[in-house]
């Protein structure tokens, strides 16, 4: 039997069920999801219920059942933001990669979700790609930025 490809992870932690966030979010880092074979093996090794586990999964933003794009594109709408633009900078976005917000494109290269606030609302409008913010973005920057972001 092979071993678990998150094994790694558990190792860091004690095996307990305060455990539970910090384990998932290495999860999310590693696979940009959370695959349920995974959620199974964390409840089974931290002795937490799997319905506790996927309470936390389901209950926190930053987690996602559903994998994410290797480019994942956040766009904020907060108000900053929305006052300048940031729905035609997603209307944008969306035709240009051709999803909807909350989609991941079928070869996992692309994922696109609004967002309601990332803090930077001095740079509004603001997309962020993974953890690299884009401030000022306007409908005619767009291909610019996915142009950095192609294979």
């Amino acid at each position: 039997m092979s071993e678990s490809p998150i094994m790694d992870i558990l190792a860091k932690y004690p095996p307990e069920p305060e455990a539970v966030i910090s384990v998932l979010q290495d999860i999310q880092e590693k696979f940009r999801y959370l695959p349920r074979d995974v959620l199974t093996e964390v409840s089974r090794e931290l002795n937490v219920p799997l319905s506790r586990v996927l309470s936390l999964a389901t209950f926190y933003k930053a987690f996602s059942l559903k994998p994410k794009g290797r480019n994942a594109f956040h766009v904020c709408l907060g108000t900053a933001c929305h006052v300048r633009g940031a729905q035609l900078v997603l209307e944008k976005l969306e035709r240009e990669l051709g999803l909807a917000s909350g989609e991941t494109s079928a070869d996992l290269n692309y994922s696109l979700d609004a967002v309601r606030c990332v803090g930077c609302c001095g740079l509004a409008p603001v997309v962020m790609v993974g953890e690299e913010v884009h401030g000022k973005i306007t409908q005619t920057k767009v291909p610019g930025l996915l142009k950095k972001y192609q294979k």
